[in-house]
């Protein structure tokens, strides 16, 4: 005699909550960069300060030689 073996289809109960979780995740990562990183990265921007350039009112351009 066979041996007949049912076996329940498998259930899926795919309802989003991994797509939610996700989307509430990069969320928190946005809000996170937008108010911790992204000040920092301007203040080291803003730290490095450009070059002093000294110009003088007057120039002499007159040579002398001799």
């Amino acid at each position: 005699m066979a041996t007949v073996v049912n076996n329940p289809q498998p259930t899926t109960s795919n309802n989003g909550l991994g797509f939610l979780l996700g989307a509430i995740l990069i969320i928190i990562f946005a809000m996170l960069f937008f108010v911790y990183v992204l000040p920092l990265m301007r203040s080291s921007m803003s730290a490095s300060q450009a070059p002093q350039v000294n110009i003088p009112d007057k120039v002499d351009v007159n040579v002398k030689q001799k």
